[in-house]
């Protein structure tokens, strides 16, 4: 299985922008690109569909055990012609004692996958033989074969920087992108602006494309990624749950504000026998005829708070089926939308759903960042992500079913996953894959079971 890992030196060194580029080209070039991403971003992904016309999958092996991130990898890697695999911060960045669990070199270790390295040229030249010495040195279990610099001035400074990293640590440079502002990819308080704002984005990825087969040498790229190592096959983790869902009609909110899931959670709704079918809180006047329960993901309500609340018809609608006792289950931005309302940083405020009687309050700061461990009931725990500037107040009289401290240590505890009727609702974002056992709580919960645990 054809295979590269596209990591970066660090934040910010163009690897969404470079990793576009090359799906992009490649697909040109009539390849069957199979998207990947590190970690659990969400926005990434919609620029690797579309630069390659298919979903992303997320590659979390601080969320996953080993085994079920393999099993990903060669679920998406099936009817493909090559996978790339977009790191996530800085190769070695990760948390845990050792501060590496989740890497992208932690990925690459568990999956035998070759990594090409992009390095920041500007400002550097004989230095960048240095940079890319100390990161082949640091681990001796992962393998680092190309490397591509970003942000040179020309060719001539890419030829400087060429001749000294393969000169002196003796590994190729494959290519080099130029400065220039008109193909950056803006960011946003959560990361990058999502795909779908992005004005131009089709010309945009063509521009990418054509400047990646400009300047990158795919052809080798491309023989990095077949000295990938062969992998047992893994099993599926769900396999003995096909059909659990059979029949199930489950709505699930999917516009602007709306678009945090991770591709591999509804692959597996699907999988399990559920239809699934997208509808927009910002146009759609109603739920789905036939919608039998509900799925709200994460996103950005409070950017589109005031579109939001302008569909009185909807908030309305899906109150009422919430409170005939629809079936839901919500992360994040889905929360939000359920409270009575959104309090924006200057005090604006933007009646919401209104199922749950609290409020979610916008800040001018990070009130969670990182992984955590999730317990329901302290019985059934798994490992989710949680990233916002908002909380919630006003919620002292509903039940929560969730226990979360930090996975980076510490003795702090707070709860959350707030219960009523048949809704669970809560600030992290649960991979489905990271806790079959705690996932299936979940699945029954959408069925109709009763209450989840």
């Amino acid at each position: 299985m054809k295979r590269v890992v596209i990591a970066g030196a660090s934040s910010g060194v163009g690897k969404t922008t470079i990793t576009a580029a090359i799906m992009a080209a490649l697909t040109r070039r009539g390849r069957r690109v199979a998207p990947f991403k590190v970690g659990p971003d969400y926005i990434d992904p919609q620029f690797h569909r579309r630069a390659c016309g298919r979903a992303s999958s997320n590659l979390d092996c601080h969320m996953l055990g080993e085994a079920e991130t393999v099993f990903l990898l060669q679920r998406g890697l099936k009817g493909h012609d090559i996978g790339i695999i977009e790191g996530v911060m800085g190769l070695f960045d990760g948390g845990g004692e050792d501060g590496q669990s989740g890497s992208t070199a932690e990925l690459a270790r568990i999956t035998k996958t070759p990594i090409v390295l992009i390095i920041d040229g500007r400002g550097v030249s004989t230095s960048a033989a240095a940079t890319v010495l100390g990161f082949v040195k640091f681990r001796n279990d992962i393998e680092i074969k190309g490397v591509i610099v970003n942000g040179v001035s020309g060719r001539k400074h890419y030829e400087l920087i060429k001749e000294a990293v393969e000169e002196h640590v003796g590994v190729s440079c494959i290519g080099y992108m130029c400065q220039s502002e008109g193909v950056s990819l803006k960011s946003r308080h959560l990361g990058l602006v999502q795909a779908d704002e992005v004005e131009s984005l089709g010309s945009l990825i063509e521009s990418l494309a054509d400047m990646a087969e400009e300047t990158i040498d795919l052809a080798r790229l491309e023989s990095i990624a077949e000295e990938a190592a062969e992998l047992p096959q893994e099993k599926d983790p769900f396999e003995a749950s096909k059909g659990m869902l059979e029949g199930l009609s489950i709505a699930y909110a999917c516009d602007e504000a709306f678009s945090f899931y991770y591709n591999d959670n509804l692959l597996l709704l699907q999988e399990l026998g559920a239809n699934l079918v997208p509808f927009s809180p910002i146009r759609d006047e109603r739920l789905p005829e036939g919608a039998e329960a509900l799925y709200i993901g994460g996103g950005y309500p409070e950017v589109f708070a005031k579109s939001l609340e302008e569909n009185a018809l909807m908030r309305s609608h899906i109150r009422e089926r919430l409170e005939g006792g629809m079936p839901a289950y919500a992360e994040c931005g889905g929360l939000m939308y359920l409270t009575a309302g959104i309090c924006g940083l200057g005090g604006e405020w933007s009646d919401m759903a209104g199922f749950f009687p609290g409020r979610a309050i916008m800040s001018g700061k990070l009130q969670r960042f990182g992984y955590v461990k999730v317990c329901a009931r302290e019985e059934v725990c798994t490992i989710g992500h949680e990233f916002h500037r908002s909380y919630v107040e006003g919620m002292e009289g509903v039940e929560t079913l969730y226990s979360i401290k930090r996975t980076s240590g510490g003795d702090k505890t707070w709860s959350c996953g707030y219960v009523r009727n048949n809704v669970l609702a809560g600030y992290p974002h649960i991979h489905f894959y990271s806790s079959p056992e705690f996932t299936m709580q979940i699945m029954n919960l959408l069925k109709g079971e009763g209450r989840a645990w």
